[in-house]
């Protein structure tokens, strides 16, 4: 065996040359490029996934660098979002690796898209609402997807295969009440713990591109890494015969595929506005339209906005961010005010 980039990942039995070579020619979707999401891409581009797909909506803010490994502060000076930010780290890191970044927002629209010539989708999102949109797209088109979460020092993380293990809708029906999970906004987030559930979900991947995954070992794992507290909680196999989604194969969240919705952004009292169904901004014309009312500066990704009244930022795709409120009408309001 040669000395070469994958040697001593090759010389872990478990994956071998053969498993190696399986990795190489692996591709997976990464959603969300946040704590979970660096973490994720980082390991396996340096672990030579042979193509990763970026998605993120968002750009970076200072308040990201305390836990998002890929960014640093120049980023937040060239005013780059997160997947192009992550997508120039990553090809200097590994060069032969294909790294796909997609800056937009993942609808009923357009996720079946973004996983269908993927092997294995990755969960770095920050909601539940996304999640189980991941779940639905992911069942329908019989793709392996593996589940992260972590707030405050606890995460938890699951691999779902479907038809062969439970999906997210036979471990959790519905989505938790509002006010009964921990977010960032609640209980904040300590960078080791989302490096650990990353670390586990990264893990898994490496198994299941590879031909090592075993679906037993698929269930639900929870940590607190605060209280040196690690358990798994079983859930392999163990598929819900009622289950709506991989059972009555009923896609709830994959049935809207028009109009507008919005998004409170975890710990930015900011809203996204966002539209389910493709659209285009034409940035030299809004940037006429908004020249006068207020401070305007754009690049390729973005365009951003600030006046006494509000601060927007577009993106190309027409989502908007409307940083100063929680409140999604005020937000819609807003949107429509200047952006139409």
């Amino acid at each position: 065996m040669t000395d070469s980039r994958y040697s001593r990942q090759e010389r872990f039995d478990p994956i071998g040359e053969e498993g190696q070579a399986r990795i190489t020619n692996g591709r997976v979707a990464i959603i969300g490029c946040g704590g979970l999401g660096t973490v994720i891409a980082d390991i396996l581009v340096r672990a030579g996934v042979g193509f990763v797909r970026i998605v993120d909506r968002d750009f970076i803010e200072t308040s990201n660098l305390q836990r998002q490994l890929l960014f640093d502060e120049q980023d937040i000076v060239d005013g780059l979002p997160k997947a192009e930010a992550a997508r120039r780290k990553l090809v200097r890191i590994n060069s032969t690796v294909t790294i796909d970044a997609h800056i937009t927002d993942v609808t009923p629209g357009n996720v079946e898209g973004l996983i269908r010539d993927v092997d294995l989708v990755m969960d770095g999102s920050d909601n539940f609402e996304l999640r189980y949109l991941l779940n639905d797209a992911a069942v329908s088109l019989d793709k392996p997807w593996i589940f992260g979460a972590a707030a405050g020092s606890e995460g938890m993380t699951m691999t779902i295969i479907p038809g062969k293990t439970p999906c997210l809708t036979c471990l959790y029906p519905e989505a938790p009440s509002p006010g009964v999970a921990s977010t960032c906004d609640t209980a904040g987030v300590i960078s080791p713990v989302l490096h650990v559930i990353a670390a586990i979900q990264s893990t898994n991947a490496l198994k299941l591109l590879s031909g090592s995954f075993e679906p037993d070992a698929a269930g639900l794992r929870v940590v607190d890494i605060w209280n040196d507290h690690f358990q798994p909680l079983g859930m392999g196999g163990q598929r819900r015969e009622d289950c709506e989604t991989c059972a009555q194969r009923h896609f709830a969240h994959l049935d809207a595929t028009r109009g507008s919705y919005t998004t409170s952004l975890c710990g930015r009292n900011a809203i996204q506005v966002s539209w389910k169904e493709s659209r285009t901004v034409d940035f030299p014309q809004l940037q006429n339209k908004l020249g006068g009312l207020g401070t305007v500066e754009t690049n390729a990704f973005m365009l951003r906005f600030s006046s006494p009244e509000a601060r927007l930022t577009v993106f190309p795709d027409g989502r908007t961010i409307v940083e100063g409120t929680d409140d999604p009408t005020l937000a819609r309001e807003i949107v429509s005010r200047y952006i139409g």
